[in-house]
């Protein structure tokens, strides 16, 4: 590449965007040195790296959610179940021979599966892979339905996962589920995959794909008198927010080392569906946000639970009381914020540094524009 097309196309940039793109380049380096110094312990223990980790994972699922429901307008809460199918695909083709043969102790495992071992990286694309056949699948009946009974229909659908990997005992090996499993998937797996997705579903709606699914939530009328084909869009945005949430349970499996039908409950999808609305339903920087902040509050709540003082009164443990909290955290949050934190607004370096400075200009007399 000749060295003069580079500066140009930066001399060809607006003072706006050649800042922003300063400033992500210096937040990208300084990410990757807090990365590599979280993971090489010099800055959190094992405790903060566990919580960090389920936090980047539950981005990946909550974005795998905004996807369908934020994005393309149609209630979805099937996630749980396409999470189980990425966790149990990766996990099962991760294990060693020797492994299943010690884990299958009630029931052999099938004999065409008992030898197979691939990378963990072919092994989660497999489980995402898996995820989105299923949604295909399932999408056909599903999809032409609206509303509420779409989400009944996807609710329905996740349990029935759960129910049949419970009684599949020689692949799941049933409610004893899969341990072991190889700790592969540490904090730069996880937030690597965490980045990758969010930059596809940036620049997904940036195209022609993305902006039928933004009209397909608008209007459905008027996204297929304008020749949208509905059915197509949909079922697109289905199966790729499947294959993310494969990605997300094979992370989470590996996380983990330990899995079980139980995990993947319907209140798992409620969960996913909090993180979705707080942050702001068709925003991925809203999401991510609202994964680590949710996956952090519940974990740093923990000590109500434990029972504290408050000067001469002594709180006695009441199990459950982090959980009553944070629910009411959540009902003030959502009360001033209605339309979750970001709305359907992305994180950008101007919007942050009129936030700061707004206080100033209103001071001054100013304006924040």
């Amino acid at each position: 590449m000749d060295n003069k097309v580079i500066p140009g196309i930066i001399g060809r940039m607006s003072r706006t965007r050649r800042i922003s793109l300063l400033m992500t380049c210096i937040a990208f380096i300084l990410l990757t040195w807090v990365l590599w110094s979280i993971r090489s312990g010099r800055m959190l223990g094992n405790y903060e790296m566990r919580i960090l980790n389920m936090s980047a994972i539950f981005a990946i699922s909550a974005l795998s959610m905004n996807l369908i429901n934020g994005f393309t307008g149609l209630f979805s809460l099937g996630q749980a179940g396409f999470m189980a199918i990425g966790a149990y695909t990766c996990s099962l083709l991760t294990l060693s021979a020797q492994t299943k043969a010690m884990i299958f102790n009630l029931k052999p495992i099938e004999p065409w599966l008992a030898t197979v071992q691939l990378p963990f990286a072919l092994a989660l694309v497999a489980g995402g892979l898996m995820a989105a056949i299923a949604a295909v699948i399932i999408g056909f009946p599903v999809l032409r339905l609206k509303g509420d009974y779409l989400a009944i229909a996807t609710l329905g659908f996740s349990e029935i996962i759960r129910v049949v990997f419970t009684n599949l005992q020689t692949v799941t090996n049933g409610s004893t589920g899969l341990k072991n499993i190889p700790p592969t998937a540490n904090l730069w797996w996880n937030v690597g995959v965490m980045a990758l997705v969010a930059a596809f579903i940036l620049r997904l709606m940036r195209t022609s794909y993305g902006r039928a699914l933004k009209a397909i939530r608008d209007d459905e009328v008027a996204a297929e008198s304008m020749g949208v084909s509905l059915f197509k869009h949909k079922m697109l945005s289905f199966a790729l927010s499947a294959f993310i949430a494969g990605l997300g349970g094979g992370l989470l499996a590996s996380v983990v080392s330990a899995i079980n039908p139980l995990q993947f409950r319907f209140v798992l999808a409620y969960e996913l569906l909090l993180i979705v609305v707080l942050g702001g339903m068709g925003s991925v920087s809203g999401s991510i946000v609202a994964a680590f902040v949710i996956t952090a509050a519940k974990e740093w709540l923990r000590w109500l639970d434990e029972g504290f003082s408050l000067g001469i009164v002594k709180i006695p443990p009441i199990p459950g009381l982090r959980m009553v909290v944070f629910s009411a955290l959540l009902m003030f949050v959502i009360l001033f914020y209605r339309r979750g934190l970001f709305g359907q607004k992305e994180f950008s370096w101007a919007g942050l540094w009129r936030i700061l400075t707004r206080p100033f200009l209103k001071k001054r007399g100013g304006n924040a524009e």
